[in-house]
């Protein structure tokens, strides 16, 4: 099969899951693919909204139908750094320290409610988003390939939260708004919910496998970004930088970072949509 042939059929398996994915959900098709962009690229999604409105199940329902396992961490105020990391325990029989790794050490990662998470545990996520390892009992130890982070927030105004300082929040590719539904997907919520009940659905198994997501993530990385994109690009950055356009509207400028994160995202976005350039 030559190289178009591959890049169609992984594709093809792509957005399978994403409509797999999709029917599981009620509005949120967008989101869906947003997820499916940070996942093709390496990258970290944080999403922010209001309490109930499917954040999680979202992740949840992704994660389940892609390659590798996964973990969910939820964030509270007495969570440690070791609860994320793992910790050493001591094993009588052998007299000596073991390494029992902690949830961090999976392929997909939802951290549930992360401004709930004190300062110290967002630290050492941000290690392990930053780096692709973290560091405990004074040794480094790399984290599973491909790694992602899906971290979910309620908005600040909601007591008993810590926001997140600026570095992290630099590290996630997407920071997504969710808002409440309207009465036409309030309505498809119920119907959809009252259905699952009595049909018991069987449990989602991965639609796509490692092998194709590494293929898949290859030909995302081979799309051509025109010049007159670039340019495009640097002129949208540069509207946010001091003396800029948006220098007012927006609270930081964009950083080096964003701009190679907005590149990323472009590409994912035009292979989604079966372009090449």
């Amino acid at each position: 099969m030559d190289a178009l042939g591959e890049s169609d059929v992984a594709r093809d398996m792509v957005r399978a899951l994403a409509q797999d994915v999709a029917r599981t959900m009620v509005g949120h098709d967008w989101l869906v693919e947003r997820l499916l962009i940070a996942c093709l690229t390496g990258g970290h999604v944080l999403l922010e909204g209001p309490p109930g409105i499917a954040k999680t199940r979202a992740v949840k329902q992704l994660a389940a139908r892609l390659p590798g396992d996964h973990a969910r961490i939820q964030c509270t105020p007495d969570l440690l750094p070791s609860d994320l990391t793992g910790s050493q325990i001591f094993r009588p029989e052998t007299g000596r320290f073991d390494f029992l790794p902690g949830p961090v050490f999976h392929n997909i990662i939802l951290v549930d409610e992360i401004n709930r998470a004190p300062p110290k545990v967002q630290s050492a996520l941000l290690e392990a988003m930053a780096e692709g390892q973290v560091t405990t009992g004074g040794q480094t130890r790399p984290l599973p390939d491909p790694f992602m982070v899906v971290a979910t927030q309620n908005p600040i105004e909601h007591e008993g939260t810590f926001p997140l300082p600026e570095a992290q929040m630099d590290r996630f590719l997407l920071h997504l708004r969710l808002d409440l539904p309207g009465a036409e997907d309030e309505r498809a919520i119920l119907d959809m919910v009252e259905a699952e009940g009595r049909e018991q659905p069987a449990p989602a198994s991965p639609r796509i496998d490692a092998g194709d997501l590494t293929r898949a993530r290859a030909q995302v990385a081979a799309v051509h970004l025109a010049p007159v994109l670039k340019d495009f690009i640097i002129r949208l950055v540069m509207a946010t930088r001091p003396g800029g356009l948006l220098a007012d509207a927006v609270e930081h400028p964009v950083s080096p970072r964003g701009t190679l994160a907005l590149a990323t995202a472009v590409r994912a976005r035009a292979w989604l949509d079966g372009r090449d350039h």
